[in-house]
């Protein structure tokens, strides 16, 4: 039987990195929030995508008014964020039946385009056990810690080899029995992402090639940089 496809979009985040008055996932861009953008995009991808949105708690009276207001016509449950991202996800995944398959997918990654959406659910449909885009990390790179004056330091050790080093986006992708049961272990501040959760979990990862421009939002930077994005 076919499964049926869930998507968890993580927006539990106050932003504070942003600076901004409201959380980032409601900042708009091109006349839309974030948060928005990114649901709309996997729902072109993805037509039938369960939509399940994590959300602060202090926060969901305004999403609400905020789709029926610029009538964003989304049928979606809404959960609350936890303590952390693991204990977000894992709130959301108590709203996903076993036999289906699960994306991931930060709030405030808007880019991704459809045709790599439909690449990875077709690995996926093709008996992928979990899919994870990559992209290769281009910037030499340093072993650093700060001093207890908070200034960066060299610190001993082999560097890292570039050539071998590849950073993980969203969405990452997993049956949901599976990443269920992954979330079931004890919380551990290695667990940074999805992929990280369901590694421990002995869950066979299949990792694809990213997109550069599948930038998470976090700071003012990236805001502008999304601007000029969406421009393009």
């Amino acid at each position: 039987m076919e499964r049926k496809i869930y998507g968890i979009f993580t927006a539990g985040g106050s932003g504070t990195r942003m600076g901004a008055s409201l959380p980032k996932q409601f900042l708009e861009i091109g006349g839309k929030p974030i948060l928005r953008l990114t649901i709309e995009r996997f729902l072109q991808a993805l037509p039938g995508l369960e939509v399940i949105t994590v959300l602060p708690h202090e926060w969901m009276p305004y999403w609400k008014d905020l789709c029926l207001g610029s009538a964003f016509d989304c049928p979606q449950r809404l959960v609350e964020g936890g303590l952390t991202r693991f204990h977000s996800v894992k709130n959301a995944l108590a709203a996903v039946p076993d036999g289906a398959f699960v994306l991931v997918q930060d709030g405030v990654r808007p880019f991704l385009s459809v045709g790599k959406i439909r690449e990875m659910m077709a690995a996926m449909q093709a008996g992928a056990h979990a899919v994870i885009p990559v992209v290769p990390v281009t910037d030499t790179l340093h072993l650093l810690c700060r001093n207890g004056d908070g200034q960066l330091e060299a610190m001993e050790g082999t560097l890292p080899e570039r050539n071998r080093l590849f950073g993980a986006q969203t969405p990452q992708i997993f049956r949901s029995e599976e990443l269920r049961g992954a979330y079931s272990q004890a919380y551990d501040t290695a667990f940074t992402d999805d992929a990280s959760v369901a590694r421990a979990a002995g869950i066979p990862l299949t990792y694809i090639e990213g997109e550069r421009y599948n930038i998470k939002i976090t700071t003012p930077e990236d805001l502008t940089m999304a601007r000029s994005l969406l421009q393009l």
